[in-house]
């Protein structure tokens, strides 16, 4: 049941290319963003489509995956878990940041 507590599914495309960072630990860090869509119809019954936006890390052989597999527009399902961080920008305002952390990726769609 730990499992559970704190798990994300998500089905969605890849708005750019990823960003790959390795760190001076050697560790390869795999950085991007999938849109996911929901349709409905609204009041008038026209169609609307809302679109969220989802920033996802992966880290050590996810990363080198999505590195090597992964573009812009590529569609896919994530597992993780959310974590979420903040920190003061220049002018000491504090920001927040909610990421999904991968541990797993499934590639979907065309090759």
């Amino acid at each position: 049941m730990n499992a559970l507590k704190n798990r994300v599914q998500l089905i969605g495309n890849l708005g750019n290319k990823p960003e790959v960072i390795i760190l001076e630990s050697g560790k390869k860090l795999a950085k991007f963003s999938i849109a996911t869509n929901e349709t409905y119809k609204n009041s008038k019954g026209e169609k609307v489509t809302d679109t969220q936006w989802h920033n996802i890390v992966a880290w050590s052989k996810t990363a080198e995956i999505i590195e090597s597999y992964l573009n812009k527009g590529s569609e896919v399902m994530i597992e993780g878990r959310l974590v979420y961080k903040s920190y003061e920008n220049e002018t000491g305002e504090k920001k927040y940041i909610t990421e999904i952390v991968c541990n797993e990726i499934l590639m979907l769609g065309n090759k």
